[in-house]
């Protein structure tokens, strides 16, 4: 049986907006399994694409202590919730 080949893809870069609890549990997943980001994000939405779980049971729960370590308390149900908050602008420095 021949190993499965390598697909040759073109990456282009982009700018995305998300929860930021979010990025940062899912930076930590990759950096967990020595992945990219971009490799992760990848991997859920072709799993999604094919109505299959991208994470196995190990993963799951790695993905449970990052969601408590970073105060992570949205689930599935939020997803057509979420409203962004207006970012607090920086205050003005008076020079004296």
């Amino acid at each position: 049986m021949l190993p499965p080949r390598n697909l040759e893809i073109e990456r282009v870069q982009t700018g995305v907006r998300i929860e930021k609890r979010i990025l940062k549990v899912l930076k930590a997943f990759a950096e967990y399994h020595d992945m990219t980001l971009g490799d992760v994000l990848e991997g859920i939405v072709l799993h999604a694409f094919d109505g299959k779980t991208p994470f196995s049971p190990a993963s799951l729960a790695r993905i449970r202590e990052l969601k408590k370590f970073y105060d992570l308390d949205l689930d599935s149900s939020a997803s057509h919730r979420l409203k962004e908050i207006k970012a607090k602008s920086p205050q003005k420095r008076t020079h004296k």
